[in-house]
């Protein structure tokens, strides 16, 4: 179970680290939605939802967004087709496990699904995301 609630923490990481391509959302204060499915659960985990501010250096870095920072994983595939972009990964460490998502994007909003295989569990996320103006002063 400790190893689950590890797994759902990253995956949650990750989904504040949406995938950019050649027209990158705009940078600011965004509001990100993301509803997990994990099979064999007894119940549905309820929606999380989170605010994120995305700073100009954000969003330069695409691989390094995907990967959220995380030293452990390594971008495996990165494709940009318009305005969606797949993307798979591996991690080692604590958060060992295979990600593969997709995103579609625009400036304003994404939309983005991730699958994660680790240790035994199947993840599914989905993610939608606005924004909702300037980050707050801080």
């Amino acid at each position: 179970m400790k190893n689950i609630i590890c797994l759902l923490v990253v995956a949650l990481l990750l989904s504040v680290v949406p995938v950019f391509a050649a027209d990158p959302i705009r940078e600011g204060w965004w509001e990100v939605s993301t509803t997990t499915v994990m099979p064999g659960m007894p119940m549905q985990l309820p929606p999380s939802v989170i605010k994120h501010c995305y700073s100009k250096e954000d969003v330069k870095d695409q691989a390094k967004v995907v990967a959220g920072g995380n030293k452990d994983c390594k971008m495996t595939s990165y494709k940009v087709s318009g305005n969606k972009v797949t993307w798979s990964m591996v991690c080692t460490g604590q958060s060992a496990g295979t990600f593969s998502g997709e995103t579609v994007f625009s400036p304003n909003s994404y939309v983005s699904t991730m699958k994660m295989k680790s240790q035994g569990q199947n993840i599914s996320m989905k993610m939608n995301a606005k924004r909702l103006g300037d980050c707050p002063k801080r």
